[in-house]
């Protein structure tokens, strides 16, 4: 009667019996386990990356989406008891138990994760999926988009990539689903399956992580590291990393829903080059290809009544540094101009009965090109060809989750369910090899709104969506960037000032979102046009108290391409969590949960203003000391601070160690150039010795790193015996790389004027006035009021030394 009794509960449960042990072979970097139920392979790609990769008998397998990487060489030891398996290279072990498997991850002794019952089939809900177990203090963060807070333990949503329109500070569900999570046991899981699915992070039972998916691969990784930040490195090199985009994707863009003409067009570029604000692209949505919202979706062809001249307008926006985006969307409908064309060439997905599938959605009637078949790729690609040979610089991907997808809907590689998050990442794939193919010399630009974990390997600049036109939009968008980020997609950013509502223009919540936007990624204000997402077209108030923001921006290039060139080598995403600078583990634990407090890289903590009408606004700090960027007021310590705010204002600090590269002004990232250089230092007693570094190219050759086509300006900081020095580097050479630099140094905090300055030995004149320091080269200054030594040198050894004598 107890034998029924569990029989029953496992039926009632969907739980299959867990497979036996037959028999093993290790063969390189892969462990082959014979079952009774199929085969298990564990293959370490890197040596403390596995992946689990269970196929039952009979079970269909899709193919990874999410690993790029190749196995690297790594040295395994194997050892057997009667009970059990060990696996072990040099730094991450698992154990096998026979009977039944189950498998558990060990680093340096100590377990990371263990499986609870390994592979689960659930027949009647045609799933299946795995069961870990957590341990009782364990958070976990990841799952893509949601706004949930940070840590999602005790949560359960869907993994289902799905558009949330107007969502505000709470969606479970939303564009950007990932199967992966960041434990504060410091691991990271992939469920490396691309179907529709569910994730289950202690909410059925508090003890219990469960993934499950209908069909797909039925496969996970664990990625284990020494660090945080070391784990988002070694899961960038399973999945891949953001190539380095242009220098003009750091720049401002103008975009909304939508231009409607050549004329508008080219007014809004004309308007901000008037008022001298920084413009280096432009958006245009839908109605490039159509007067109307409804019925031209799938045309992917200029509408020549209201952008006569396109490619006269595309060549002007060039020589005036701007790029022009154009969206595409995946659905042809059947009142557009390409229905029969994409039917007769067999791009569109059909259903069961074998014939093109059609459905209703808010734009028409259509069908969804099944980017999975190698037919309807050859259909697409070329008109993404034909667009960039008319001079177009970037593609934005919409509606890309797909936004409406009958379950009905057959793919080349399975059904809508089985392929659903994956779909996305097929579309960015087939324009990025596109492009690198058939445009050698260009760096693709490739907005999409959903993805597949690894789907940055393709340069996807992902945004969070339509979001609320309100204060409760803003509040979550340092969550949800942070979250991406950690994911592996460093470019993720909002539409700026919100997308979606809003009855009436609130200049306040404007402001304080752009100027969050001068630390995001991506600055891109986007919104319904009813009120002007673009600065341009506001009163003078908000234009005056928004253009040194901006300005800011573009100072900032050398500091934010470094960024980016550190984002495309170590997969750091941009804005990092504040437990990256932690090294307390009950503070690493505390901050973990901190969703409105960030850096922007390892020199900036920014807290954006949520809240309208606040004189004061809540920073956390990680520890260590933080001057205020506007003031020079100083911070210090693991704990919250109020710091004062006006409308010009939100909490901006700057690290004391910190080196901040900044370059003057430009109007377009075409004319940009560090020939110029201004060099900050944030000097503290606490900081004895620092380094920083600069990365430089041409802005827009592809693979300038593994070319070689590069300079790395490296900065170095000690303070030994009353005095301070440092010492400038530069390496590496690239095309139109200057053969010198007019370099101002200043040191922040500087608290007394010194006595004796030198340069390699030669000594540099202290000047008493700043306008005299403004003339001449090779000076110096002490700018008593602001505590600032500015030093101004002609920088053109490989190597210089400046001493400074207090």
């Amino acid at each position: 009667m107890r034998l029924l009794f569990v029989l029953l509960a496992l039926c009632c449960s969907g739980a299959t019996l867990a497979a036996q042990y037959q028999q093993h072979s290790l063969n390189g970097n892969q462990l082959s386990i014979n079952t009774d139920e199929g085969q298990l392979s564990l293959t370490f790609f890197q040596s403390d990356v596995v992946e689990a990769f269970y196929q039952p008998t009979g079970v269909k397998q899709l193919p990874s989406f999410s690993i790029s990487q190749q196995p690297e060489p790594v040295t395994l030891n194997i050892s057997e008891t009667a009970s059990q398996l060990t696996l072990a290279s040099d730094s991450l072990t698992v154990t096998i138990d026979k009977a039944p498997i189950k498998l558990s991850y060990y680093r340096a002794d100590k377990l990371l994760l263990s499986e609870e019952q390994g592979y689960v089939q659930q027949p009647e809900q045609q799933s299946h999926g795995f069961r870990f177990m957590l341990s009782p203090d364990e958070k976990l963060l990841g799952g893509g988009q949601r706004v949930l807070g940070m840590n999602r333990r005790g949560e359960k949503f869907p993994l289902y990539n799905k558009a949330h329109y107007g969502y505000s500070t709470q969606s479970s569900q939303m564009y950007f689903s990932l199967p992966l999570l960041i434990s504060s046991n410091k691991y990271m899981l992939l469920f490396d399956n691309s179907a529709k699915g569910e994730a289950d992070l202690g909410h059925s039972q508090a003890d219990i992580l469960q993934f499950s998916a209908e069909g797909g691969r039925s496969s996970y990784v664990v990625v284990a590291a020494d660090s945080y930040s070391e784990l988002v490195t070694n899961y960038t090199s399973l999945t891949g990393r953001q190539p380095l985009p242009a220098r003009w994707t750091l720049g401002n863009y103008a975009s909304r829903f939508g231009y409607r003409t050549e004329t508008e067009a080219r007014d809004v570029v004309k308007k901000f080059r008037d008022l001298r604000l920084p413009l280096d692209a432009i958006v245009l949505d839908l109605y490039w290809f159509g007067p109307d919202i409804k019925g031209h979706m799938g045309n992917l062809a200029w509408d020549l009544n209201a952008f006569p001249k396109p490619e006269q307008m595309l060549a002007d926006f060039t020589a005036d540094g701007v790029n022009t985006i154009l969206v595409t969307e995946p659905f042809v409908l059947t009142s557009s101009k390409r229905w029969q064309e994409a039917v007769a060439a067999g791009a569109i997905a059909p259903g069961l009965d074998g014939k093109p599938k059609t459905f209703d959605f808010y734009f028409g009637n259509t069908g969804l090109i099944d980017v999975f078949n190698p037919k309807a790729r050859d259909w697409f690609w070329p008109i993404y060809q034909g667009l960039a040979e008319q001079g177009v610089a970037g593609v934005w991907g919409d509606l890309g989750e797909p936004e409406v997808h009958p379950d009905d809907t057959v793919h080349a590689i399975g059904m809508a369910n089985e392929v659903h998050n994956a779909y996305g990442h097929q579309w960015a794939d087939m324009v990025y090899s596109g492009m690198r193919q058939h445009f050698p010399a260009q760096r693709p630009f490739i907005m999409m709104r959903a993805g597949n974990a690894g789907s940055q390997r393709f340069g996807m600049v992902p945004w969070t969506g339509d979001v609320e036109r309100s204060w409760g939009g803003l509040k979550p968008q340092v969550e949800l960037a942070l979250t991406m980020g950690l994911s592996g997609f460093g470019y993720i950013h909002s539409d700026l000032g919100g997308f979606a509502g809003g009855e009436q223009f609130d200049a306040e919540l404007y402001i304080r979102w752009l100027q969050y936007g001068v630390f995001q990624p991506v600055f891109r204000p986007h919104a319904q046009e009813h009120i002007a997402p673009e600065m341009v077209f506001h009163d003078k108030h908000t234009i005056d108290t928004l253009r040194p923001w901006l300005n800011l921006r573009y100072q900032l290039l050398p500091y934010n391409y470094t960024l980016a060139y550190q984002n495309s080598t170590t997969g750091m995403p941009l804005m990092r969590p504040l437990f990256f600078m932690a090294d307390d583990l009950a503070n690493i634990t505390d901050l973990m949960e901190e969703k409105n407090s960030y850096l922007w890289g390892d020199a900036f903590l920014v807290a954006p203003v949520t809240e309208p009408g606040v004189t004061s606004w809540p920073v956390q700090l990680p520890g260590g000391v933080w001057f205020d960027y506007f003031s020079g007021q100083r911070y210090a310590g693991a704990n919250k601070v109020e710091l004062p705010v006006t409308l010009d204002t939100i909490p901006v600090l700057v690290k004391a160690g910190s080196f901040v590269p900044m370059a003057p002004l430009v109007q377009t990232t075409r004319d940009y150039s560090s020939k110029k250089l201004t060099l900050h230092y944030y000097a503290d007693a606490s900081v004895n010795c620092a380094k920083g570094e600069m990365y430089e190219d041409d802005g827009k050759t592809p693979d300038a790193v593994a070319k070689g086509q590069f300079e790395l300006l490296n900065f170095y900081y000690l303070q030994q015996d009353g005095e301070q020095k440092f010492e400038l580097r530069r390496s590496g050479d690239y095309a139109g790389k200057p053969e010198s630099r007019e370099l101002t140094l200043v040191v922040h905090n500087q608290t007394a004027t010194p006595e004796h300055i030198s340069v390699d030995g030669r000594y540099i004149q202290l000047v008493p006035q700043q306008a005299r320091f403004n003339r001449m080269q090779n000076v110096a200054w002490y700018d008593k009021a602001n505590r600032q030594l500015k030093v101004k040198l002609d920088w053109q050894a490989d190597k210089v030394q400046l001493l400074v004598q207090k």
